[in-house]
């Protein structure tokens, strides 16, 4: 029991239940009848829980007598709760929060005297956070349509459960990827547009065409440009050049989400590639801020009406991710084995003009062993070069030539700039 009943523990706890019960009478104090718990039940509670817990832990029944007898008296509450609410009473509770606060300041004394200090700490500041934070998330989840987490729930089922299920072994001599590689890939690419899809969607940004520039390039570089050059057709005023700017904007986050991606799957390929993708971000920045003419009136202008993206964690285009990394990974070993190394680097060319995701996840896995390293930077360079070729001809046709040229311009600059870091390594 010495060796339990740590003093630096028993110090530990105390601290944590009355931060716990002082959180909590914070926010129960404007309540007719206050609920049990508090500044001091939760440290009385806390310490028997420990006591009882340290006078027999092998098998902890005094524990679980303690526990039984704190059920007794909560059940009680819970019912007089239920029977006022039932007549057309007030209610004095918040549902379950109350007991289950309760409970958790009681299971808190064996926790810390067990658990790692920074598990107990984390317990009790989530218990904290969860309590005061009640009328946030109940605003937050009216906000999420069932639809969203009917898909989030698949996409937990398909990265928890599926992918630990797929073989992580070629099965087949024409490309080194593997079904496990390819799924992975359809995960880390639809978590990443899904925080971006997120943040769109529901964090207070104002509908700033800036911020909204910024999350769409995370998402899609190209679908952002579509659709700004698409209003910038019709734009007035202040909107002009904060549409152009967000052009280059999105552009420049393709290159940070490219290096992040790169990054999860091949570090090593990722730090090679990090000068240049940096070079060409830096002067994306450049050319935004030099379309916007200075930094003034960033944000400013609202992106009145915005269509909100596809939701990138729909299964069917999760499947259409994995068909193209697929098709796209046989491709490439078929450039790369009949016509060499060119090979690859004009297929690179090509795919620039559709989705770069697929193309730059295979090399980053290893879809092509063997090839030098300078071979895969020089390929992710072209594939987003041609990228930014295929943006300016958006820039252009949505916008038309009198608005559009000043962004296509910037981007076939990139795009150039791009070749140019290609050519030099090779």
């Amino acid at each position: 029991m010495t060796d339990l009943l740590d003093p630096k523990r028993l110090l530990l706890l105390l601290g944590l239940a009355l931060f716990l019960g002082l959180a909590y009478e914070g926010f129960y104090h404007a309540m007719t009848r206050k609920p049990p718990g508090g500044i001091r039940t939760f440290p009385l509670l806390a310490l028997i829980g420990a006591g009882l817990y340290a006078i027999e832990p092998r098998q902890a029944l005094a524990f679980i007598a303690g526990l039984l007898v704190l059920g007794i008296w909560l059940f009680s509450y819970c019912r007089a709760v239920l029977t006022a609410r039932s007549v057309g009473e007030p209610g004095d509770g918040d549902g379950l929060v109350v007991p289950l606060a309760n409970l958790v300041a009681y299971v808190l004394g064996p926790i810390t005297l067990l658990a790692p200090s920074w598990f107990s700490v984390g317990l009790t500041v989530a218990v904290v956070l969860l309590v005061g934070a009640r009328e946030r998330l109940h605003a937050f989840a009216y906000r999420v349509p069932g639809k969203e987490i009917i898909t989030l729930g698949k996409f937990l089922i398909l990265s928890g459960i599926v992918l630990p299920l797929l073989p992580d072994e070629p099965v087949t001599n024409w490309t080194a990827i593997t079904p496990y590689q390819v799924w992975l890939a359809v995960v880390a690419v639809s978590a990443l547009s899904y925080g971006s899809y997120l943040a769109q969607r529901y964090l207070p940004i104002g509908g700033s065409i800036i911020f909204a520039s910024i999350l769409g390039g995370l998402y899609s570089s190209t679908a952002t440009t579509v659709v700004l050059a698409r209003r910038l057709h019709g734009a007035e005023g202040k909107a002009l050049p904060e549409m152009k700017t967000g052009i280059l904007l999105a552009t420049a986050l393709m290159y940070l989400r490219l290096g992040v991606m790169i990054a999860i799957f091949n570090l090593p390929l990722a730090r090679m590639l990090a000068p240049a993708l940096a070079v060409l971000l830096l002067l994306a920045l450049a050319l935004a801020l030099l379309l916007h003419g200075g930094i003034h009136s960033a944000g400013s202008a609202p992106l009145a009406s915005a269509n909100h993206p596809a939701n990138p964690l729909e299964l069917s285009a999760a499947a259409v991710f994995a068909i193209s990394f697929v098709v796209v990974s046989l491709a490439s070993t078929w450039a790369k084995t009949v016509i060499g190394s060119s090979g690859l680097l004009w297929l690179a060319g090509v795919v620039g003009v559709t989705d770069i995701d697929p193309f730059v996840l295979n090399l980053a896995q290893g879809g092509l062993s063997g090839e030098t390293t300078q071979i895969l930077m020089i390929a992710v360079l072209i594939a987003a070069s041609s990228n930014n070729l295929l943006k300016a001809g958006y820039a252009l046709g949505f916008a038309g030539a009198r608005r559009g040229w000043a962004p296509a311009a910037a981007l076939l600059g990139l795009s150039a700039a791009g070749f140019a870091i290609a050519a030099w390594l090779w």
